[in-house]
């Protein structure tokens, strides 16, 4: 028959482990609790609104404003940001321009106007536009009315024309251009251009 062994009240008997005092936090515990300082607010706000997204410094800054970062911790995290390249505004607006203007046929004008928008500073637009020489332009408008063309065939000659032209200079085509590339559609589908001056500079 097994004896259960009775320990005596001596230095003979094992110690319980002491429990912590669940009363009394750790410091660590504190430290978790402690609300997060501008700075680490700031890079959190950056971080995530640079994920998957390409900003300009200034979109990044308005957005911190906007949350109540003060001015000095929000530039303090976006200088850093752009020592390690997750903010660069030359490489957004190249970006921009390669991709506005083959997705959507924005001509420099407004490609210029957009970048401006975004606090992307005048040299760097002038670098970025500069990309586009005006035979690319031109192309791009001639596409541009090409595909347009068919939709417009069966209108008034004088509403064609407005509408060709009218979408070029939305898409901030200058004028002369304009008017060389819908008179030269138009002549290639044996229609009358002669009204073509009266009109496009109206629009």
């Amino acid at each position: 028959m097994t004896r259960r062994t009775e320990w005596p009240d001596g230095p003979g008997r094992p110690e319980r482990p002491d429990r912590p005092d669940s009363g009394a936090p750790s410091s660590s515990r504190a430290e978790q609790g402690a609300p997060p300082g501008p700075e680490e607010q700031a890079r959190a706000i950056c971080l995530r609104l640079l994920t998957g997204t390409p900003r300009t410094r200034k979109q990044l800054a308005d957005a911190l404003r906007t949350r109540g970062i003060p001015d000095d911790a929000a530039q303090e995290v976006l200088s850093r940001f752009e020592d390690v390249g997750l903010i660069d505004d030359a490489a957004f607006a190249e970006a921009w321009v390669e991709s506005r203007h083959h997705s959507r046929g924005l001509a420099r004008r407004a490609l210029a106007r957009e970048l401006r928008t975004k606090g992307v500073d005048s040299t760097l637009i002038d670098d970025a536009v500069g990309q586009l020489d005006a035979d690319q332009e031109e192309r791009t408008a001639q596409e541009l009315v090409e595909r347009k063309l068919r939709a417009t065939r069966g209108l008034e000659r004088e509403k064609r024309i407005r509408r060709l032209a009218g979408m070029l200079a939305r898409k901030g085509y200058a004028e002369g251009l304009a008017l060389r590339v819908v008179r030269r559609a138009l002549e290639e589908e044996g229609e009358d251009t002669e009204l073509l001056e009266h009109h496009l500079p109206d629009l």
